[in-house]
């Protein structure tokens, strides 16, 4: 399983949704031109669809971007409202987020138990 540690890591969560089609250098190019940040700077960046089932987080480790998606089958992502582009997290509180929290209410996602893929 990967997830960024609780601590140490600085998280953006990008509030508008993007284009899911986008991969590491389209989004590389949103953090750069639209969000005016650093791409290689070792922050992990999250984006979301519009429809908020599908999280993507990029970030740069050492020598190369990783790239790292989660796919809900019936909920959707809690996201940030705000007139702000760019909301900041910890690593904890991303963690939590992934997890089905919402962080503005503190209500989680129930689970949900597949015995086969679709």
């Amino acid at each position: 399983m990967m997830r960024p540690p609780d601590s140490g890591i600085e998280v953006f969560v990008c509030v508008e949704p993007v284009d899911f089609r986008k991969q590491i250098d389209g989004l590389a190019a949103i953090v750069q031109e639209e969000l005016a940040l650093n791409a290689f700077g070792g922050q992990l960046f999250v984006f979301t669809n519009r429809r908020r089932d599908r999280v993507k987080c990029l970030y740069w480790e050492r020598c190369g971007f990783v790239l790292w998606m989660k796919r809900l089958e019936r909920q959707r992502f809690a996201w940030p409202r705000s007139e702000d582009a760019l909301v900041s997290l910890s690593g904890e509180q991303l963690n939590y987020l992934l997890d089905g929290y919402n962080l503005w209410a503190w209500q989680p996602h129930q689970p949900l138990h597949f015995s086969a893929v679709a």
